[in-house]
């Protein structure tokens, strides 16, 4: 099992029936001179985390971003990446993913083969993910660069069972993901099931933009929301978002 800090603090947050919140974002999506102000935002926040990464990753200024926003913030800095190519020492760890919702041997441990090497020599601290993509309701950059059809959205049971796979392989976290630009954020009854039938911490995203749908979630027992595009779109968001979780984990659920 991981033993790293922020595995430590997840696992935490999991026992104790707490959630954290993190702002993802798209390295494609931002410059450099942007996360200046981000970090302010995520610092006046109290955000627990920023999670980086993209799809595609076209614009090569991941490690930029990351330093910039590093120099500015203690937040720690977690990869999401879309390809191997997104593995970087600047950051403080790395969600390692294996997408176990599809059927695509490269995304289930081909690219795993291929980046070993270099996150061994990174240092980084490697957080063994088990990535889900559910149906949001649109078509999403994931799903079709991996050739994989996501769960649907009312199938809590299939998502329980896969969940409960990567939970008996010694993944360290579930990531259930609704895709970016969901129009259909996952239901409080599938987070709910899974949360409530396995042990690691979990990772909730796509399609949140409300502070009441990240209550709800927080209340159906996600260990970290994440949310990238409502924030991508208004940055001021983030504070809300952020107040959210903590008034949904500061009574028992």
């Amino acid at each position: 099992m991981a033993t790293g800090r922020i595995y430590e603090k997840l696992l935490n947050l999991k026992k104790q029936g707490k959630s954290g919140f993190a702002v993802l974002v798209d390295p494609d999506k931002v410059s450099p001179a942007d996360m200046q102000h981000l970090a302010a935002l995520c610092n006046d926040a109290r955000v627990d985390y920023l999670l980086m990464g993209g799809s595609l990753l076209m614009a090569h200024q991941l490690e930029v971003c990351i330093q910039r926003f590093k120099a500015e913030s203690d937040i720690p800095v977690i990869l999401f990446p879309g390809s191997p190519a997104q593995v970087t020492p600047y950051a403080d760890a790395l969600l390692y993913l294996s997408l176990i919702s599809g059927r695509n041997p490269e995304l289930l441990i081909g690219q795993h083969v291929a980046s070993a090497p270099m996150v061994k020599a990174s240092n980084l601290e490697v957080i063994s993910t088990g990535y889900m993509i559910i149906d949001g309701g649109v078509p999403t950059t994931v799903s079709y660069m991996s050739h994989s059809a996501p769960i649907p959205a009312d199938k809590a049971d299939i998502a329980l069972c896969t969940a409960w796979a990567a939970e008996l392989q010694g993944k360290h976290v579930i990531y259930m993901d609704a895709g970016s630009g969901a129009h259909n954020p996952i239901s409080e009854d599938m987070i709910h099931k899974v949360a409530a039938h396995t042990a690691i911490p979990m990772f909730v995203g796509g399609g949140i933009h409300s502070p009441e749908k990240v209550y709800a979630n927080c209340k159906a027992g996600a260990t970290i929301i994440v949310v990238g595009n409502a924030i991508e779109r208004d940055p001021l968001l983030i504070r809300e978002l952020a107040q959210a979780t903590k008034e949904a984990t500061s009574y028992a659920r």
